[in-house]
C-alpha cells in the first residue's frame, strides 16, 4: 500500500507540475488562437457555485471554438476504462485489484491528462486543476469531515434489528436526508444500520435500499440534499421549490420501502432460527456515545450553506479562481473533522470499528474517476455544438428530460449535468431572455420541466455506485464490516434495473 501511494502520488505530482507548468504558455500559441475557455459553472459534488464564480483564464483567446467542441468522443474511453477496472477487477483479480487499485487509478489519469494536456496546453492545464481544486479536494474535505465526524457517534446497546426496525432505520435516513445532506445522512445512518443487522446473513440487498433511499432519494426536498438542487437554489430556483418533489419522492421512497419490507421479512423468517441462539437474556440498553458530535454536524451544515449564500470575493491560487467562502468553507470543515478526533474518546471509535480505509479507497479512487471524465463533462456542456448534439437536441418533452438528466447522472456528476440540462430548458422555452427571468417564467409557466430535471438528477444517482459521493463510502464501508457487496454491473444489474427502473417508469407515466 505504500509503494502504491508512493507512485500515485509520483502520477498525481507530475501531472499537476505539467498542467501548472502549461499554464505559462505565451499566449501566442497555436491552441490559443484556436480555443477559448468557455465560461461554465463548477462542477462542484460539494455544494456548487454559481456561474459568476467561474472565471475563466485572462490569457486564453476569446474566439474560436470551446475545448468541448473540439474533442472528439473517444477521449472519453480513459473514463470508461476507469468504470471497467472498478467493475471488473474486483471479480477477475480481487488479489491485483486490493493491492494495485491505487496504481490503476493513477494510470487511467495519467492516460487522459498527459495527452490532453499535450495538445490544448493552458486550457487542458487549466481543466485539471479547476477539477482538483474546485470541485476534487473539496469533495474529499466534506465526505473526510462527515466521515470522521460520524465515526465518532456510537449507539451502544443490543440493538436487534427486525423488518420493522430496519424500515424505521430507513425511514428516519430518507427524512432527514433533505436537511442534512444525503452524505451526511448516510454517514450518520449507515454504521447503526450495519451494527443493529450484525446477527444477520443476508445484508447486501440491506445496503443497497440504504443507497437507493438515505443516499439519494431522501435528498430531493431542499437545496441542503443534493449538490443538483443546491445549484438550482444559486441560480434563482427558490430554496423552498424543490418541496415540488414531494409526490414523486413519497411514491418512490414508498415503493421502494415496501419492496424491502418484503424482502428483508422473507429473509428474516428464513434466517430466525439460525439467530436464537444470539439473542443475550440481558439486552444492554441502548445509549448514545459522543453525542456532542451532532454540534460538529451542525457546522458542517452550516458551512456548506454559509459558502452558498455569503460572496466575499474570488482568490487565485495556479491561476485558478475560487472564492473566499468555498476556502474558509473547506478549512472549517477540516477543524470540524479535527475537532471531533480531538474531543472524541478513541475506545468509541474502536468499538463503530472505525478505520480510515473506506475514505482512502474514495480518495484514490475519485480522483482517478473525476480526472478521466473531464472530457465528458466538457463535451456534454458544450451542448449542441457537441459531439453529444443528438442527445442534448433530442430532448424536448417533460420525460426526455427526466431520463437524459437521470441517465447521465447515473454516472457522470449530477451537478454539471443538472445544469446542462436547466441551461437547456430555459434557451428552448425563453431564447434571449436573462437567467433571472428566464428562470422565473420557466417556475411559474412550465415548472414540470424543472420537476423533471431535478428528480432525474438526485433519483438516479442511485443507480451506481458511483452515482452520488456517498454511495461509494457506504459500500467501502459494509465491504469492510464483512458484507459481500455486489460488483458494479451487479449493482446495477440486479437491483438497479429490477428495482428503480421500473419505479422510473411509473413515475415517467404519473408526473411527466
Amino acid at each position: 500500500m505504500f509503494q502504491s501511494f508512493n507512485l500515485f502520488r509520483l502520477c498525481f505530482f507530475c501531472v499537476l507540475i505539467f498542467a501548472s507548468a502549461s499554464l505559462h504558455v505565451d499566449q501566442a500559441t497555436a491552441v490559443s488562437d484556436r480555443i477559448s475557455l468557455q465560461k461554465t459553472t463548477p462542477v462542484d459534488n460539494v455544494i456548487g457555485q454559481s456561474e459568476h464564480d467561474q472565471i475563466k483564464p485572462d490569457h486564453v483567446a476569446a474566439h474560436g471554438p470551446s475545448i468541448g467542441e473540439t474533442l472528439p468522443l473517444w477521449s472519453c474511453l480513459p473514463f470508461a476504462g476507469m468504470l471497467l477496472s472498478i467493475a471488473l477487477f474486483p471479480l477477475m483479480a480481487p488479489d491485483f485489484w486490493h493491492h494495485h487499485f491505487v496504481k490503476v487509478s493513477a494510470a487511467w489519469a495519467a492516460m487522459m491528462a498527459i495527452p490532453f494536456i499535450y495538445y490544448y496546453r493552458m486550457v487542458a492545464a487549466y481543466e485539471i486543476l479547476h477539477i482538483l481544486m474546485a470541485d476534487y479536494v473539496p469533495f474529499i474535505i466534506l465526505l473526510w469531515s462527515l466521515y470522521t465526524i460520524s465515526g465518532g457517534i456510537l449507539l451502544r446497546g443490543n440493538l436487534r434489528a427486525t423488518p420493522v426496525v430496519n424500515l424505521l432505520m430507513l425511514f428516519i435516513g430518507t427524512l432527514i436526508a433533505s436537511f442534512m445532506g444525503t452524505t451526511g445522512a448516510a454517514m450518520l445512518m449507515i454504521r447503526p444500520f450495519l451494527r443493529a443487522n450484525a446477527h444477520r446473513k443476508n445484508r447486501a440487498f440491506m445496503v443497497v435500499f440504504f443507497i437507493f433511499l438515505v443516499a439519494n432519494v431522501g435528498g430531493s426536498l431542499t437545496p441542503l440534499g443534493d449538490p443538483p438542487l443546491f445549484l438550482g437554489f444559486l441560480h434563482g430556483v427558490p430554496f423552498f421549490w424543490p418541496l415540488q418533489l414531494l409526490q414523486p419522492m413519497l411514491i418512490t421512497s414508498i415503493i421502494l420501502m415496501t419492496l424491502f419490507f418484503i424482502m428483508d421479512t422473507y429473509w428474516y423468517r428464513k434466517e430466525k432460527p439460525l439467530m436464537k441462539p444470539l439473542i443475550r437474556d440481558n439486552p444492554e440498553p441502548l445509549r448514545l456515545a459522543g453525542w456532542h458530535n451532532f454540534l460538529f454536524l451542525v457546522g458542517v451544515i452550516a458551512a456548506v450553506l454559509f459558502s452558498g449564500i455569503v460572496k466575499l470575493g474570488d482568490v487565485n491560487t495556479l491561476g485558478i479562481h475560487r472564492s473566499i467562502q468555498d476556502w474558509i468553507r473547506d478549512g472549517f470543515l477540516i477543524l470540524m473533522g479535527v475537532l471531533s478526533l480531538m474531543s472524541t474518546r478513541i475506545t468509541i471509535r474502536e468499538d463503530n470499528q472505525f478505520t480510515w480505509f473506506p475514505i482512502k479507497e474514495v480518495a484514490y479512487l475519485f480522483i482517478g474517476i473525476f480526472i478521466t471524465m473531464i472530457p465528458c463533462l466538457l463535451i456534454l456542456k458544450a451542448g449542441s455544438k457537441g459531439h453529444l448534439a443528438f442527445l442534448i437536441n433530442a430532448v424536448q418533452t417533460p420525460a426526455h428530460y427526466f431520463w437524459a438528466t437521470g441517465s447521465l447522472s447515473a454516472f457522470l456528476d449530477n451537478a454539471p449535468t443538472y445544469l446542462t440540462f436547466f441551461s437547456t430548458a430555459l434557451g428552448s422555452h425563453y431564447p434571449g431572455m436573462v437567467e433571472p427571468d428566464a428562470v422565473k417564467h420557466l417556475i411559474s409557466q412550465n415548472p414540470v420541466y424543472l420537476k423533471a430535471i431535478s428528480a432525474g438528477a438526485v433519483f438516479f444517482g442511485a443507480c451506481s455506485y458511483i452515482g452520488n459521493a456517498p454511495n461509494f463510502m457506504v459500500r467501502s464501508i459494509a465491504e469492510e464490516s464483512g458484507i459481500p457487496m455486489p460488483s458494479f454491473f451487479g449493482y446495477i444489474f440486479r437491483y438497479s434495473l429490477v428495482f428503480l427502473i421500473p419505479v422510473f417508469v411509473l413515475i415517467t407515466l404519473i408526473f411527466f
